[in-house]
């Protein structure tokens, strides 16, 4: 997907760093996030966590939200839910750009290793990375 770099360089990585840098206390963080203009949005959805001293995961899944689509057949932009994955939403994510996604987010934080599926099926892709990411 034409648009994966873009979103893993400009939006994905530096939400990325900032969970990271939350994680310090312990905790797994997540977050949304949107990238996208007027004829579609682009979602990604972040965790990450602390793993080893030095060492954090990433994890991400990544959805697309047709705002024409949605107009064309309901004159309204698309439903919230559509916004969020289960069990708050009814996104899907996308396997394709998740993974294109995925790769350029690990070039981008120096990822220790490529992207690997979930072991939970729910669509993310994780990779390890060191706590210290540079900008």
């Amino acid at each position: 997907m034409i648009y994966a770099e873009g979103m893993a360089r400009f939006t994905l990585a530096p939400v990325a760093r900032e969970l990271l840098r939350l994680a310090a206390d312990g905790e797994e963080h997540s977050t949304t996030v949107p990238y996208g203009g007027d004829d579609f949005t682009l979602y990604g959805h972040l965790r990450a966590r602390r793993t080893t001293p030095g060492q954090g995961e990433v994890g991400v899944a990544c959805w697309i939200v047709s705002i024409d689509l949605a107009r064309f057949f309901g004159s309204n932009p698309p439903a919230e839910n559509e916004t969020r994955l289960p069990p708050e939403g009814t996104a899907t994510p996308d396997g394709a750009f998740t993974i294109e996604a995925a790769r350029h987010l690990a070039a981008s934080l120096n990822a220790l290793d490529g992207p690997r599926s979930a072991t939970n099926g729910d669509g993310h892709r994780t990779m390890t990375v060191p706590v210290d990411v540079p900008d």
